[in-house]
C-alpha cells in the first residue's frame, strides 16, 4: 500500500502516534504534509525536517500536490471530528482514507512485531523494550506513544532489523489491526466505555487481540490478568506472566531497594536470575513496566549484559514520571496519567519516593465521557494528594455533556484544600500555594503548561 502512493497527507498529524508514522514516510522518501489544530512540539519536530503543516481546517490550505486522489493516501486519527471540512473533502473526492491503526498494521505485518497493549503502561513498556532491543545485535525499529529521552523521538528506525516494537492501542479497537509475534497486556481496566459500552466488551476485545498473535508466538500477561481468559482464543503460543515479588510468575522482580536516588532489583526469568540491576525510575508501576519490557526483550534474544546496561541507561519518557525540577526547595513531576488507575499508581509512586513531601496535584480531565464514567474514581484517587487543582475538561473529539465538568470531581474529592481554575489562572495560583512537590497530570493540552510552570519556579 505505501509504495502505491507518492504523497501521504495526515489529518491530526501532531498526534503522538500519527507524528511517528508521518516521520517514517518522510524518511522513506514520500512527500508528507498535514493538518492539526495547534502547533504542538510534535508538529514543530516534523516542520523542522521539512514537513508542511497548517493549523486551520480549511481545504484551501491543503497543498495542491495532495489534491490528486490517485497519488495521495489520507491517514487520519479518530480524534479528528466527524464534521471536519478537510475529511469531508477527501471523502467526497474518493481518496483512499485509512485510520492510523490500519497503516501501522500494514507497516508491521511482515515484521517480527512486538506489540504492547493495556489500559495503561503501554507507552512506558514499549519505550523501554525498544531501548533494550535497539542495543542488541539485531536492533529494532519502534513506533512509540511517547517521546523517548534516549532516542529524543517517538520513532526509532533500523534499516537492517526485522523487529518492530509498536504500541497497541485499544481505543476504537485499533489494536485489532496488528498481527504480533509477541504481545504484552499490562492491564485490563474499564476505559473507553464510549466505544465499548461495558467492561465485558472491552475485555473481549483484548481476548480478540491475543487471538491475533502469530503461531508459535508469545503472550506476556501482568499477574492481575487471568490466563484462563485466553485459553480458548489463543492456539499454539507461549503464555508467560510477570509481576513484582511473586514467585509464581514466570518473570518476577524482587529484592527491591533504593539507594542514592536509584532503584536496585533482581529479575527472575525462566532462564535464570539476573541480580542487582540499577534503574533510575522508582515506584511500583514503573518497576512493573521495566519488568514487562525485560520479559519481551529476553524472549526476543536480548542477553543479560544488554538488558542490564539498557535498564541502567534508560532515561525515561517525556510526560511519564518526568521530573522537571528537583531541588531541596521544590520537586516538580509531570505525567500523562488520565485514567483513575494511572492516577492512583502515579500518586502512590510519588508518595513512596518522596514520603515527607506534601503533594500539590494539578489535573486536567480528558474527555467528557471518561469524566462521566469515572468522576467518583477520579475524586477518590486524587484525594491521596494534599492539595488539588482542577482544570477544565479537555474535550478532544467530544461535544460537552450536560452536567459534566471538573466541578463534579471537585464535589466528591475529599481534599481539604482544593481549587478550580482556568489554564491562565494556574501559574499565579500555584505560586500563591507555595508548594513543595507539584505534579501535573492529564492527556489533553496540559503539556503546553509544563515548560511555563518549570520556568516560573526556577527563576
Amino acid at each position: 500500500m505505501e509504495n502505491k502512493y507518492n504523497n501521504i497527507y495526515f489529518l491530526g498529524i501532531g498526534g503522538i502516534g500519527m507524528s511517528a508514522i508521518a516521520q517514517y514516510f518522510h524518511v522513506n522518501n514520500h512527500k508528507v504534509a498535514g493538518y492539526d489544530r495547534y502547533q504542538s512540539d510534535n508538529c514543530k519536530r516534523l516542520e523542522n525536517i521539512g514537513i508542511d503543516i497548517h493549523y486551520e481546517d480549511d481545504i484551501n490550505l491543503i497543498p495542491e500536490l495532495y489534491k490528486n486522489s490517485t497519488e495521495t493516501l489520507i491517514v487520519y486519527t479518530p480524534a479528528i471530528p466527524e464534521d471536519s471540512t478537510e475529511l469531508a473533502y477527501f471523502k467526497t473526492h474518493n481518496f483512499k482514507i485509512l485510520k492510523r491503526a490500519e497503516v501501522l498494521g500494514m507497516i508491521s505485518q511482515n515484521k517480527v512485531c512486538i506489540a504492547i497493549a493495556g489500559t495503561h503502561g503501554k507507552t512506558s513498556v514499549s519505550t523501554i523494550a525498544a531501548w533494550i532491543l535497539s542495543n542488541t545485535r539485531d536492533s529494532c525499529s519502534a513506533f512509540l506513544g511517547g517521546v523517548s529521552k534516549n532516542f529524543d523521538s517517538n520513532l526509532h528506525l533500523s534499516s537492517t532489523s526485522n523487529i518492530v516494537v509498536v504500541e497497541a492501542d485499544e481505543f476504537d479497537r485499533s489494536f485489532l489491526r496488528l498481527t504480533p509475534t509477541t504481545a504484552i497486556i499490562t492491564s485490563i481496566e474499564p476505559d473507553h466505555l464510549d466505544i465499548y459500552n461495558d467492561f465485558n466488551t472491552l475485555q473481549e476485545a483484548f481476548v480478540e487481540f491475543a487471538g491475533k498473535i502469530k503461531s508459535e508466538g508469545n503472550l506476556i500477561l501482568h499477574k492481575s490478568i487471568k490466563t484462563e481468559l485466553f485459553e480458548t482464543s489463543v492456539k499454539n503460543i507461549n503464555i508467560y506472566t510477570y509481576g513484582l515479588n511473586d514467585e509464581d510468575c514466570d518473570f518476577n522482580l524482587k529484592n527491591i531497594s533504593y539507594k542514592n536516588n536509584n532503584c536496585y532489583f533482581d529479575i527472575k526469568a525462566p532462564t535464570g536470575l539476573i541480580k542487582n540491576i540499577k534503574y533510575q525510575i522508582g515506584g511500583q508501576h514503573n518497576l512493573e513496566n521495566a519488568l514487562a519490557a525485560a520479559a519481551a526483550s529476553l524472549i526476543n534474544e536480548a542477553d543479560e549484559s544488554t538488558l542490564r546496561k539498557s535498564l541502567e541507561s534508560f532515561a525515561g519518557v517525556i510526560r511519564r514520571f518526568d521530573i522537571k525540577i528537583k531541588t531541596t526547595e521544590l520537586i516538580y513531576i509531570d505525567d500523562y496519567a488520565h485514567h483513575p488507575g494511572e492516577i492512583k499508581a502515579f500518586i502512590n509512586a510519588v508518595s513512596e519516593i518522596y514520603p515527607n513531601k506534601k503533594i500539590t496535584a494539578v489535573f486536567q480531565p480528558h474527555l467528557f465521557s471518561r469524566t462521566k464514567d469515572f468522576y467518583k474514581e477520579f475524586a477518590e484517587n486524587l484525594s491521596n494528594c494534599h492539595e488539588l487543582v482542577l482544570l477544565p475538561i479537555y474535550p478532544a473529539r467530544e461535544k460537552p455533556i450536560k452536567g459534566i465538568s471538573s466541578e463534579i470531581i471537585y464535589k466528591y474529592a475529599k481534599v481539604e484544600r482544593k481549587h478550580l481554575c482556568t489554564k491562565t489562572e494556574l501559574i499565579p495560583l500555584l505560586k500563591s500555594l507555595k508548594p513543595e512537590l507539584i505534579v501535573t497530570m492529564g492527556a489533553g493540552d496540559i503539556d503546553q503548561l509544563v515548560e511555563p510552570i518549570r520556568k516560573e519556579f526556577v527563576k
